[in-house]
């Protein structure tokens, strides 16, 4: 039985995020998966990396639940919207804060290496833009992928990393969302 995490970045619960996680939780349920969520904006901690990495800052309730919520899994689905290129500030923080030397990366003494600690686990990021995905990729150079993508997910050992865009979200109709919530129904119940 796979176990996997949804973790939603997305501040607004009546979001399409929102309706893509239920849809991804559904899927991947009735397929006999183990799931487990983490709703970012639900949270109670400080988004701020005060010290950076030059002093610890202790981890509140919430973010150590959620943490071990990412080491149980064997497969982390992250929804979000594209904002500004980017990801929301809140998931940004629960990034920061939470993805730290020692529990999802290690550098090397004297290196300028480093140990993947999050090697085995695999995911999903299912995200939402106000252009078309082409556009994005090849104008702006899909920044919130290469963040989390590449930057936080690959460097910690997550592999492979597939990414789904849906969009254009502005203007949408419901015909269209309801044929979106459905693909991701689809991905939960292949658990990928």
């Amino acid at each position: 039985m796979k176990k996997i995490v949804i973790i939603n970045g997305h501040p607004n619960k009546e979001s399409l995020s929102f309706a893509f996680a239920k849809a991804y939780n559904k899927g991947a349920t009735n397929s006999g998966a183990e799931v487990k969520e983490i709703i970012i904006a639900d949270l109670n901690f400080n988004p701020n990396l005060q010290f950076g990495y030059q002093k610890r800052t202790e981890l509140e309730p919430d973010l150590l639940d959620a943490w071990k919520k990412i080491k149980w899994a064997d497969h982390l689905v992250w929804i979000h919207p594209v904002w500004w290129g980017g990801l929301p500030a809140i998931m940004k923080g629960f990034i920061d804060r939470l993805f730290l030397p020692g529990f999802a990366f290690q550098y090397r003494e004297n290196s300028i290496l480093w140990d993947k600690l999050l090697k085995g686990k695999t995911a999903h990021i299912i995200t939402t833009l106000d252009q078309p995905s082409w556009y994005y990729w090849l104008i702006y150079g899909r920044p919130s992928v290469n963040q989390l993508k590449k930057s936080t997910l690959e460097f910690c050992g997550i592999n492979p990393v597939k990414v789904s865009y849906f969009g254009i979200i502005k203007n949408s109709k419901d015909t269209t969302r309801q044929k979106w919530i459905s693909a991701v129904e689809k991905f939960g119940k292949q658990n990928k």
